[in-house]
């Protein structure tokens, strides 16, 4: 069997963090509906609930990925360099569209935030994944 290293360790926490942030959205996105019929009180709960483990997740992403950035091999391409750049970027949007999606009572900023924070941590997961090929 391979013996784990720091890297290893590294990698696994901001890719298990990464899978709750997004993963926990594409389930939400697909109970939130049904939740709808049965009541606010419905979808609050699991938007709650969802909050609780969401945000230290995102907070692991922000860490691991800050601590993934001094392990960045210098012979590295630009493309490289370009491709996390934007990754960095639409993480911190994606992560200020969650918050305000999570703090407004404006039907079409929720949705609309909603939207955009989904979407951008699917495309961020993507860009993590280039990142690595």
């Amino acid at each position: 069997m391979l013996a784990p290293s720091l890297d290893t360790i590294r990698l696994f926490l901001h890719v298990l963090a990464a899978a709750v942030w997004v993963g926990g959205q594409i389930v939400l996105a697909g109970v939130v509906p049904g939740l709808r019929k049965v009541g606010p009180e419905a979808t609050q709960a699991a938007a709650q609930g969802f909050a609780r483990v969401a945000w230290p997740a995102f907070l692991l992403v922000v860490v691991t990925g800050m601590w993934n950035l001094f392990n960045v091999s210098e012979d590295v391409s630009t493309a490289y360099h370009v491709t996390l750049g934007v990754k960095i970027l639409l993480v911190m949007i994606a992560g200020m569209a969650a918050f305000a999606h999570q703090t407004t009572d404006k039907t079409p900023v929720r949705a609309l935030t909603g939207a955009v924070g989904g979407i951008l941590a699917l495309v961020t997961l993507f860009l993590g994944v280039l990142l690595t090929a």
